[in-house]
């Protein structure tokens, strides 16, 4: 047993002449992992003790059982650490990031973009070094997060990006790309975006949100009280937030359809125009719940015609208002 242990796990060796602790490396898809094994005077793995690397242990996070089960019931030393080899194959192909280490030029790298980035944007940085987490605050001083997973190439390899966005984050990488070109990628989004959520704060700010309860930055959609049993759904685009958004009025039917006729009847107050020479705001009420609407006066206004039944898109008007949104939920308000 012993000529096949030291065999097939070289680095991997007894401290002792009884040989009940051995401790070394095993090597598991060309990665030395470092763990030590204790035995009982009588050396039966039923009662041995493992220690493991904090890269072992984190391989075998879910194999618990599975390893404890191995060292009841192999016969040898040996036949229990080509079990735990195959477990931790296994492991490493469920962790893809564990499979390689970078090479030193990987930290240097990092290090030299995220001084030049700035270590005040630096919220998270996980103990393998590749997953960051950076800080971006919008024209409206709103707080926003980037998300960066790095791959063991940087920067060769693009990293996978993500945010808390209402639209897919699209940025570019080169292999000549930097965390601080990518992190400015990311400011542009979130300026594209300003309009967008400047609209939605102001619905949270001046209505009662039923749906979401606790709206991300990537919710477009707000379900609005505007009386007993009544809500109005209004869905926001994104990339044209002063558009009419696609509305539906939720409730019983006998409540809903003279609040929607009443909708339709005042639909004029949303007017495509030409320009705008001024937006007056006056105060309606809205089943005292909204408490704000406007009158647009226009300098060529033309009317376009609005179906609406139930739910339904309407045609825009880019160049409208950012309070857009109060004119169509107080139009609810003349049922009054």
């Amino acid at each position: 047993m012993e000529n096949s242990l030291v065999k097939d796990n070289p680095l991997f060796l007894p401290l002792n002449k009884d040989k009940t602790v051995y401790d070394g490396f095993i090597t598991v898809q060309d990665r030395d992992l470092r763990m030590r094994i204790v035995l009982p005077p009588d050396r039966q793995l039923k009662r041995a003790k493992l220690h493991c690397c904090w890269q072992l242990r984190h391989l075998l996070r879910g194999y618990e059982h599975i390893v404890k089960q191995r060292l009841q019931q192999s016969a040898d030393l040996v036949s229990f650490i080509l079990e735990l080899k195959t477990v931790l194959e296994v492991g490493l192909k469920s962790h893809p990031e564990c499979r390689s280490i970078p090479p030193p030029q990987y930290y240097s790298q990092l290090i030299s973009e995220m001084e030049t980035l700035g270590w005040d944007k630096l919220l998270f940085i996980d103990t393998q070094f590749r997953t960051l987490r950076l800080k971006a605050e919008d024209s409206s001083a709103r707080q926003h997060i980037l998300t960066i997973k790095l791959k063991s190439k940087h920067p060769a390899e693009a990293p996978e990006c993500s945010a808390d966005l209402p639209v897919p984050l699209a940025l570019t990488w080169t292999a000549q790309s930097t965390l601080e070109q990518i992190h400015s990628q990311f400011l542009l989004c979130l300026q594209s975006l300003a309009e967008f959520w400047d609209v939605l704060d102001e619905i949270d700010t001046k209505t009662w949100i039923l749906e979401p309860e606790k709206p991300s930055r990537s919710d477009t959609m707000r379900r609005i009280a505007i009386g007993n049993n009544v809500s109005i759904k209004v869905e926001v685009d994104p990339r044209h937030p002063k558009m009419l958004p696609e509305c539906c009025l939720l409730g019983a039917e006998h409540v809903v359809t003279p609040l929607r006729n009443k909708l339709n009847a005042n639909m004029h107050l949303w007017i495509s125009m030409l320009s705008v020479a001024s937006v007056t705001p006056i105060v309606l009420k809205l089943l005292s719940l909204i408490r704000c609407v406007m009158t647009l006066t226009v300098a060529s206004p033309s009317t376009r015609p609005v179906s609406m039944s139930g739910c339904g898109r309407s045609p825009p008007a880019d160049r409208a208002s950012a309070l857009f949104l109060e004119s169509v939920l107080t139009a609810a308000s003349l049922l009054l």
